[in-house]
């Protein structure tokens, strides 16, 4: 086997003169090609060696091989009878390792544009690669996002929140709008989880019975409580699918709504007197507050407390529970603290050129955001023993006692 010939003495004295170690002309390049090589030439030897009848080297092929330190000219040996196949870089290997690959897929789910990861490559790497290489690679994440999206579902998840965002999407030529459905959900260990991202043309009550009709095919078949803004008709729809499924209203929704139509005026001291409703101790206190809230608004704000009044048996869900279950469920902050995510991903891109451009850098983003979801939320064990007594005979299969 030939010895590597790297001299050393040769590079520190580049490193005194300021030359990177790595990249393009890099100081280490010369000696990650020996030893790629040497290792090559080790594996021919031993394929000979291995191999009845006659057989020889027969010189060499040269090829242009990426590494993470940089380019360089790899000469990989031959056999004469053609039965060699190295393992260290095979036949039509032009990478060295996927470091590079990781790289780029780590930047793409930083929200990186496809120019600061080339730029990012070539300060790094020494090496220039295209906005088509990019987007290969990054779609090497496609068929996991499949898979990913198709994965079986856990048969019970004590709370989700549903909610969605919208992007604009090239279709046909021209951009048009078009809604992502995110699920969030927390497990019986208390942790969150993702369950799917579903894309479709607009919002609506239609489209998310669709998506929880996909969740049951997956396995979901119990959910105790649903968390969800207040789009018309969305209640109904979890019914259909999940008929036991408690439905809490988004009382920040609520909230944002109503504030449309108070004048700002009056919007202060409006909101000091909406405060004592969602913000009650007791179901009695918050229907004695809204009470007064009429007495005081109702006059100048009839919609308003209207609103309150039609959808407060399920804006009012949470008061039954203490505090440290009310808190993870009377808004859909959960989930929408996801979207925020989504629009760090995606804020310097006004329009994506097809669906999967978009959901494949929001996969990435999940990936990112769910290394942080490890932990249980803030007093799981109380809240679980509370959804217990509430949800009598439903959890006890699912939770180890």
């Amino acid at each position: 086997m030939t010895t590597p010939t790297f001299d050393i003495n040769a590079a520190i004295q580049a490193l005194r003169e300021g030359k990177d170690l790595t990249g393009k002309d890099g100081i280490l390049t010369p000696l990650i090609k020996q030893l790629t090589e040497a290792a090559l030439a080790a594996e021919l030897d031993g394929h000979l060696a291995s191999t009845e009848g006659a057989n020889r080297k027969n010189g060499k092929t040269t090829k242009t091989v990426k590494s993470p330190l940089g380019n360089f000219e790899l000469n990989t040996p031959r056999d004469r009878a053609g039965t060699f196949e190295p393992q260290l870089v095979k036949k039509h290997q032009t990478q060295l390792t996927d470091e590079m690959e990781r790289k780029i897929i780590g930047l793409f789910s930083l929200g990186s544009s496809y120019q600061d990861i080339r730029a990012h490559i070539e300060d790094m790497y020494g090496m220039s690669v295209s906005n088509g290489t990019v987007n290969a690679i990054t779609d090497k994440l496609l068929p996991e996002l499949q898979a990913w999206r198709e994965r079986e579902l856990e048969p019970l998840y004590p709370v989700i929140w549903l909610d969605a965002i919208h992007y604009k999407i090239k279709e046909n030529g021209r951009f048009i709008s078009k809604a992502v459905y995110t699920i969030l959900a927390l497990n019986v260990d208390g942790k969150k989880e993702l369950l799917g991202l579903y894309l479709s043309d607009n919002e609506g009550a239609h489209h998310w019975l669709s998506v929880l009709t996909d969740l049951y095919n997956r396995g979901v078949k119990d959910i105790l409580i649903a968390c969800v803004d207040g789009l018309k008709g969305f209640p109904e729809a979890i019914a259909t699918i999940y008929p036991q499924t408690e439905v809490q209203l988004c009382v920040i929704h609520q909230i944002r709504n109503s504030m449309k139509y108070v004048a700002s005026k009056h919007q202060k001291a409006f909101m000091a007197d909406l405060k004592c409703v969602y913000k009650a101790a007791t179901l009695n206190a918050a229907e004695m507050a809204l009470d007064e809230l009429e007495t005081k608004w109702g006059d100048k704000y009839p919609v308003v407390i209207k609103s309150w009044r039609n959808k407060w048996a399920l804006l009012s869900v949470y008061f039954k529970y203490p505090d440290y279950v009310r808190t993870a469920i009377y808004t859909t902050n959960a989930v929408e603290a996801v979207h925020r995510q989504f629009r760090k991903l995606t804020k310097t891109k006004g329009g994506f050129a097809n669906e999967n451009s978009l959901l494949k850098l929001l996969y990435a983003g999940i990936l990112k955001a769910s290394e942080r979801w490890t932990h249980p939320i803030q007093n799981w064990n109380l809240t679980l023993s509370q959804l217990s007594i509430h949800f009598e005979g439903r959890l006890e299969n699912h939770i180890d006692l």
